[in-house]
């Protein structure tokens, strides 16, 4: 996972936690973990979809009801991306990351999830963040990110406000004394 550092700045980042989808010479693909999207939930957006008419988000469990919608970065934002665990997968469609966790970006996963089918844990993000081949290690170099081991706890944790504290602090830092400054040798 990618931490961002206090004084990132460029705003759409700023404390964000990333969970790093792909990193390669062609470049790197994330989804924001702990930015949640305005003013929408997954039930609000499954209606939007047609996926649910009115009376069938009324029997939604309540759980589906408040899971939120983030903001998974600023590449592509009216396209919907699901982090889930490894439990649901569709051939041509899902795409494994690591043994626990899978990313799947069709509609026919909102349609699992809202109909109690899809996997046991997800994230629904709108959009990605993305990084040109090098960016991503000049920004390293920049003292513009840190990096802790993906924790698939805290990815699928609803507590969204508390992420990037415990990322920070994954890492073995005490948030208060993180400086931006650093030596190059």
């Amino acid at each position: 996972m990618l931490v961002a550092m206090p004084a990132m700045e460029d705003p759409r980042f700023s404390r964000s936690v990333i969970y790093l989808c792909a990193h390669s010479s062609d470049g790197a693909m994330g989804i924001i973990i702990n930015q949640r999207a305005p003013n929408i939930n997954f039930a609000e957006l499954m209606k939007q979809l047609d996926i649910l008419s009115d009376e069938d988000a009324i029997q939604v469990p309540p759980s589906l009801d408040t899971m939120a919608v983030h903001v998974g970065g600023p590449v592509e934002p009216g396209r919907g991306f699901v982090l889930h665990s490894s439990d649901y997968y569709v051939e041509d469609s899902t795409l494994p990351i690591d043994e626990g966790v899978s990313l799947t970006a069709t509609i026919d996963i909102l349609r699992a999830i809202a109909a109690g089918d899809g996997p046991d844990d997800a994230l629904l993000a709108l959009g990605y963040a993305g990084w040109a081949p090098g960016q991503l290690e000049n920004e390293f170099q920049s003292n513009g990110w840190l990096h802790c081991p993906a924790d698939p706890a805290m990815l699928f944790d609803a507590d969204i406000d508390s992420k990037y504290e415990r990322a920070i602090r994954r890492i073995g830092i005490d948030p208060g004394r993180l400086v931006n400054d650093s030596g190059h040798a």
